[in-house]
């Protein structure tokens, strides 16, 4: 079956490169392979392919994959359902009662006859949204390659996040297939379609489906690697929580001239009260935000001490003339909670300006949280500091009576929150992967926590397993944002570190 998008032809029930399935290409009694004998099979594989693997990236990159596109979510998990199933695996599009219009989990699983264990592989299809104007080329589902710094990469959404996991894990899997090497542990793959939506029904998935989804170590394949692009391993992730608080001055905009000094301006408000909010250094202010802290153990001051520091080459890439932290050094402070503004609202700017006081002005808080902290606990504390500051606080739209009987007036809406995950570095599971990592890539960068937020306690609790992340992406990818990219040579080195992984005994 053939399905067309976008112009490009997707075989559904042929594999990638028309390899024979990974199950049963293995001679009986071969020996295993090692770690090291995956990734050479897969560094090997990659060299010789470079032009058609880019090409079917491409095609794969094409697919539109953004929430607002269900459709495009839906041919992008037939897709992948179908590439795993000629690889010789069992496949499933995984979802839950009253679930059935949320984007599938697309669900592989490889079983080894015999096998002792069984690693599971995650990644996500879906992609943030996309403003085409501010692409390049203003067509952020039409690939291209480019040369940056002497090395190729390619341009698209979803390149660097996160479908280059994806492409890297199958990749693995014909490189094994066709080396003939013989595995030991049952793979499983869970490949959601809608993290960069929240992940809002992951879990429940992810629990209907819990005999599915079990294994000794779930390898979270999402991110970037470190900006000396040694190869990463995370061993935990950040949480979030989210705070959006509006203030109110006048019920419709007024004449700066006529009322300025007398009408309370919100906008004004609102920078004064997320200025107490942290100093000059970063440092937050509210009381109690970094009471609960669970400190790091040895190992993990170990690996944080031996890390490259890569703060000034940052600070020169991305023009700062300041950081915060008072000198501290940027993988120590992802090791604590943030606060930061990812957006303010009131009144207009440029050509749409106005001489006017905005009757209202909002700001969206992101809170980053670390194990030992709660996020329904830290956003309290915002409330609480509000509080402090006089306002008076409601979660619906006030009255007009409400504002007439309060000198000031705070209307805040508290986000769901996902709290942050680590698993300890001294793990034998943990001891194994990195040794795994380390035979395919040399000197790995190991961090007890990445900066982002991924659902780790979601499939923590669902699989009751540990979790270990595992990025592929280049640091400079532009996740998140338009020329979303990845270097190619990113995508070769994950194959390889994936095979090893797939190979561990």
């Amino acid at each position: 079956m053939t399905l067309m998008r976008n112009g490009f032809a997707f075989l559904l029930g042929v594999a990638v490169l028309g390899l024979p399935a990974l199950s049963g290409c293995v001679a009986s009694g071969q020996a295993a392979a090692t770690t090291s004998e995956a990734a050479a099979a897969a560094k090997s594989y990659t060299a010789s392919r470079h032009d058609e693997l880019t090409q079917q990236f491409e095609e794969f990159l094409a697919m539109p994959n953004v929430a607002a596109d269900p459709e495009g979510l839906r041919w992008n998990a037939a897709f992948l359902s179908a590439q795993l199933k000629a690889l010789g695996a069992e496949t499933a599009l995984l979802s839950a009662p009253g679930l059935e219009s949320a984007p599938p989990v697309v669900w592989g699983e490889l079983r080894t006859p015999g096998a002792t264990r069984t690693i599971v592989f995650y990644a996500h299809y879906d992609g943030q949204p996309v403003t085409p104007s501010e692409w390049e080329t203003g067509k952020p589902f039409t690939p291209y390659l480019k040369t940056v710094g002497g090395e190729p990469r390619v341009y698209a959404r979803g390149a660097g996040d996160d479908k280059a996991a994806i492409f890297a894990q199958m990749t693995a899997l014909e490189a094994i297939a066709a080396a003939h090497l013989k595995l030991t542990a049952n793979l499983r793959f869970v490949w959601e379609g809608e993290e960069e939506a929240g992940s809002a029904h992951l879990e429940q998935i992810l629990l209907a489906n819990r005999e599915r989804i079990g294994g000794d170590i779930w390898l979270v394949c999402d991110g970037p690697v470190d900006q000396t692009r040694l190869q990463s391993l995370a061993f935990g992730a950040r949480g979030d929580a989210h705070v959006q608080i509006t203030l109110f001055g006048p019920n419709h905009p007024l004449h700066s001239g006529h009322y300025g000094n007398w009408a309370p301006n919100p906008a004004m408000m609102l920078v004064q009260l997320l200025a107490g909010m942290k100093d000059a250094d970063g440092h937050v202010l509210i009381p109690h935000f970094y009471d609960g802290i669970a400190p790091l153990g040895p190992v993990e001051r170990k690996a944080l001490a031996d890390a490259p520091v890569n703060d000034e080459m940052l600070r020169q890439e991305l023009a700062l003339g300041h950081v915060d932290g008072g000198g501290r050094h940027l993988l120590a402070l992802l090791n604590e909670p943030s606060l930061n503004i990812n957006g303010i609202a009131a009144g207009q700017t440029g050509a749409h300006s106005t001489n006017s006081i905005p009757s209202t002005a909002t700001v969206n808080l992101d809170i980053r949280l670390v194990v030992g902290t709660e996020g329904k606990v830290e956003q309290q504390r915002v409330v609480d500091y509000v509080r402090s500051q006089g306002y008076f606080i409601t979660e619906s739209q006030p009255t007009r009576d409400e504002l007439l009987a309060h000198p000031k007036m705070a209307q805040i809406k508290l986000d769901p929150v996902e709290e942050a995950v680590r698993t300890p570095m001294d793990l034998p599971i943990a001891t194994e992967v990195i040794a795994a990592v380390k035979s395919a890539r040399g000197r790995v960068v190991l961090l007890p926590t990445m900066g982002g937020t991924v659902p780790l306690k979601a499939m923590e609790a669902a699989a009751k397993t540990h979790t270990i992340t595992v990025p592929i992406a280049n640091h400079d990818d532009n996740q998140h944002a338009a020329n979303e990219n990845l270097r190619l040579q990113n995508l070769w080195d994950g194959a390889e570190t994936m095979a090893a992984l797939m190979a561990m005994r």
